[in-house]
């Protein structure tokens, strides 16, 4: 998704890419090392069957990323301390309260906002800065679409942990059921594709390439259950913004 945002302004530097690249292994490691035993069986049994190796590829990767951040500019760095607050508070409990504190994904009806908010800001906002291209209407125009997005991509999760999430947590599928919850999904897909129509210049390409990346994640959004396939939305649907990717460069 860094790399669709770069490409789209002609930048082929790959700095970027690598650092999110690093930095998110890093980060979802810690989150699932960290939530060791409030994961599924089936993920549970991976991380402990395999966590030499999960333990070293996460230094590894903080090593990389650390390193590669000091080549990032001082606005993208900037930028990054709210999305790396996110990060480190999305499971370890915020020190709000001190009786009974409790972690940013617990906050009803946040967990999904969040998520978005964070794929939107890093893949969009921290690239555009780093190479100094300004923030106008048209780039957040750009930031809303991957915004809604991500909300889409996230709801198969969300369907998928139904009878598994905490009730506090409020998600989607269990305030509206699943059905409800698909039609939601629709409609964020139809404002990702409408915002197309607000941008500076409307490109038949670029809404081409928006409606084969809507029309797919809505293809998987419905046919999402909570019996799913454990690589249903683990691999097939985290896999779509590579699709995205791979279509982006096809067409262009």
């Amino acid at each position: 998704m860094v790399k669709i945002t770069l490409l789209t302004y002609g930048i082929q530097d790959n700095l970027v890419p690598f650092f999110v690249f690093f930095s998110t292994i890093s980060s979802y490691n810690f989150i699932r090392l960290y939530r060791i035993n409030a994961i599924q069986d089936w993920f549970y049994e991976f991380n402990k069957n395999n966590k030499k190796g999960i333990v070293g590829l996460t230094l590894t990767s903080v090593l990389l990323f650390v390193y590669l951040g000091f080549l990032l500019n001082i606005y993208a760095l900037v930028a990054l301390i709210p999305f790396g607050i996110f990060t480190l508070f999305y499971v370890v409990p915020f020190p709000m309260q001190k009786k009974n504190p409790i972690a940013l994904r617990s906050f009803a009806f946040l967990k999904l906002f969040l998520i978005a908010i964070s794929w939107a800001g890093v893949t969009v906002l921290i690239p555009l800065l780093n190479y100094n291209i300004e923030i106008q209407l048209h780039e957040v125009f750009i930031f809303i679409q991957r915004f809604l997005f991500v909300l889409v991509i996230t709801l198969p999760f969300d369907i998928r942990d139904v009878n598994y999430d905490s009730e506090n947590l409020k998600t989607l599928p269990q305030v509206f059921g699943v059905q409800q919850t698909k039609r939601i999904g629709l409609l964020f897909v139809m404002l990702f594709l409408g915002i197309e129509l607000f941008k500076n210049s409307i490109s038949s390409n670029q809404f081409r390439i928006h409606l084969i990346v809507g029309l797919l994640s809505l293809f998987f959004l419905f046919r999402a259950n909570q019996n799913q396939h454990k690589y249903y939305s683990a691999f097939f649907v985290e896999s779509i913004p590579i699709v995205w990717l791979g279509i982006f460069i096809w067409l262009n």
